[in-house]
């Protein structure tokens, strides 16, 4: 059976571009928010049972709004994928990625003169967490649906396992070995981008998450009309033969 080509190219380096902008968010919301992820909810969770012990500079209201937020992000990406079939899943997808980059763009214009989780305004403090957290639960509800292997663009623990337990040393013959290295490297790097550009302001990490995230979403909007083209055409093809 035919299968677009998006599949097989466009998706895995939008993918890792997204990698990236976790790096970016992650960066944003621990360095400025208070200490807590909106991306990364393994490191939330231990955030939130550090905070509920009394650890300070972690706060359990920060990591609850951030891990509830997220759950409601999941949920609707996942309505939006839930009845997606294997033709129709890269639309569903980009649909949810549309909503993300919705998301990450109200964050950004709420992130307008924020200054530190201590000198700004609580109202607006919680906004960005609870804005940045439903887009990365959105974003990672599509990708898991999508199911790339090695390409979750939020947890690496298991790319770095499948790196170490699946290589020569081990035996293994190094299955996608480029595909985990460039999605660690893309983490790294978004998150290095992340803290030089909060140098300059929360406002322009957030931004440069957006370009990123709409860079990405165009190429694969694009890739997927360019493969409609071809199967139509194809398809056109196959009827006069």
């Amino acid at each position: 059976m035919w299968k677009p080509p998006v599949l097989d190219k466009t998706l895995p380096y939008a993918l890792l571009g997204m990698t990236a902008v976790t790096g970016v968010v992650d960066a944003v919301s621990f360095l400025f928010l208070g200490h807590v992820f909106t991306a990364n909810m393994t490191g939330n969770v231990v955030l939130l049972a550090f905070a509920s012990t009394g650890v300070p500079e972690v706060s359990v209201a920060r990591s609850l709004t951030a891990l509830c937020a997220f759950l409601v992000g999941a949920a609707v990406g996942g309505r939006i994928l839930a009845d997606a079939g294997a033709q129709s899943q890269i639309r569903s997808a980009i649909s949810a990625f549309g909503l993300e980059i919705a998301f990450l763009s109200a964050a950004t214009l709420s992130a307008i003169g924020y200054k530190s989780a201590s000198s700004s305004p609580v109202l607006q403090l919680y906004a960005l967490i609870g804005l940045t957290a439903v887009a990365m639960g959105m974003r990672n509800a599509a990708v898991r649906k999508l199911g790339v292997p090695d390409l979750t663009t939020t947890v690496l623990t298991l790319t770095i396992t499948g790196l170490a337990a699946d290589s020569s040393l081990a035996h293994g013959s190094n299955p996608r070995w480029q595909r985990r290295l460039a999605s660690v490297l893309a983490m790294f790097a978004g998150a290095t981008m992340g803290v030089i550009i909060l140098r300059r302001s929360v406002f322009a990490a957030l931004g440069f998450a957006v370009v990123v995230s709409s860079v990405c979403c165009v190429a694969l909007l694009s890739s997927l009309r360019w493969s409609s083209q071809v199967q139509a055409s194809m398809t056109a093809e196959q009827h006069r033969v």
